[in-house]
C-alpha cells in the first residue's frame, strides 16, 4: 500500500488547530492561576481605590467613581495576562531546547504567530469576561456599546500578545521579559487614565498621555460602558489598529527570519 503525504494546501488549517490548542492547553491546565488569580487580584485593586479614594472623589466624567474605575480594571487585566501569555510560552520552549518542535512542523511564520496570539487573546478574553463579571456584581457595571467594548477588548489583548511574542523572540531569560512588564508595561498601564480621567492632568502630562497607545485602549473600552470618553473613539481606533499592524510585521519578519530562534 502507498502512502503518500497529506496535502496542506495554500494554509495549514490542522496545524495551526494543533498549535492554537496546545497554548489553549497550556493555560488550561493552571486555571486557577491564570484565569482565577487574575479575577482577585482586580478585585483588590477596585476595594483599595475605592476605599481609599471613594470618599474624596464620588463621580468622574458624570458617573460613580467605582463604574468609572471598573473598565480600567478590566483591561489593565487582559494587558497583563495577554503579555504573560505568549512571552511566558515562547521563552520556555527557547530556555527548554524544544523550539525545535515549533520549527520542524509545516507551519510558516505567519501560522506560528497566529496561533501564539490566538491562544493568548483567548485567555485575555477570558480573564477580561470573568473580571467583567466581578465587577457587575460589586459595582453594577453596565454596558452601552458591546462592539466598542469587543474591539477595543480584543485589539488590547492582541497588541499585547504580539509585544509578548516580540520581547519573548528577543529574551534570553526570564529577567528580560520582567523588565519589559516593570519599565514599560507597567508604567503605560498606570499613565494610561486607568485610575482617573486624564483631564485632571495639567498641560504635558495630558499631553504626553495622548502619546500613550495604552490610553486609547482604556478610554475606549470604558466609553462602551459609561458612553463617554476622553478622546474621539476613531482616533483611538486608529491609533490602536495602526500599532498593531507594525507589531505583527515586526513579529512575523522576526520569526520568518528566525531571529535568536535558529541555532
Amino acid at each position: 500500500m502507498t502512502v503518500s503525504a497529506r496535502p496542506m494546501g495554500r494554509f495549514n488549517w490542522l496545524g495551526l488547530w494543533t498549535h492554537y490548542c496546545k497554548e489553549v492547553h497550556r493555560f488550561w491546565k493552571v486555571g486557577f492561576q491564570t484565569l482565577v488569580a487574575p479575577v482577585v487580584t482586580t478585585l483588590l485593586f477596585l476595594a483599595v481605590f475605592t476605599l481609599a479614594l471613594g470618599g474624596a472623589v464620588k463621580v468622574v466624567n458624570g458617573v460613580p467613581f467605582d463604574i468609572f474605575l471598573a473598565p480600567g480594571l478590566v483591561v489593565f487585566a487582559i494587558i497583563q495576562n495577554s503579555y504573560a501569555n505568549t512571552s511566558s510560552s515562547m521563552l520556555i520552549l527557547k530556555i527548554q531546547g524544544s523550539i525545535v518542535d515549533l520549527l520542524m512542523p509545516p507551519l510558516t511564520a505567519g501560522e506560528i504567530a497566529l496561533g501564539f496570539i490566538a491562544g493568548s487573546v483567548t485567555r485575555g478574553v477570558l480573564v477580561g469576561f470573568l473580571v467583567g463579571l466581578a465587577m457587575y456584581v460589586f459595582t453594577g457595571l453596565s454596558i452601552v456599546n458591546p462592539w466598542i467594548i469587543i474591539f477595543h477588548g480584543v485589539s488590547a489583548s492582541v497588541m499585547l500578545s504580539l509585544l509578548g511574542l516580540i520581547t519573548a523572540i528577543w529574551a534570553d531569560k526570564y529577567d528580560n521579559i520582567a523588565s519589559i512588564t516593570n519599565f514599560v508595561i507597567t508604567p503605560l498601564s498606570f499613565m494610561s487614565g486607568t485610575f482617573y480621567s486624564i483631564d485632571r492632568l495639567p498641560g504635558f502630562w495630558h499631553g504626553l498621555a495622548e502619546f500613550n497607545p495604552f490610553f486609547y485602549m482604556i478610554d475606549g473600552f470604558r466609553s462602551g460602558f459609561i458612553g463617554t470618553s476622553d478622546a474621539p473613539i476613531l482616533t483611538g481606533i486608529i491609533v490602536i489598529t495602526s500599532l498593531n499592524v507594525v507589531l505583527w510585521a515586526a513579529c512575523y519578519e522576526m520569526l520568518r527570519r528566525g531571529y535568536k530562534l535558529k541555532s
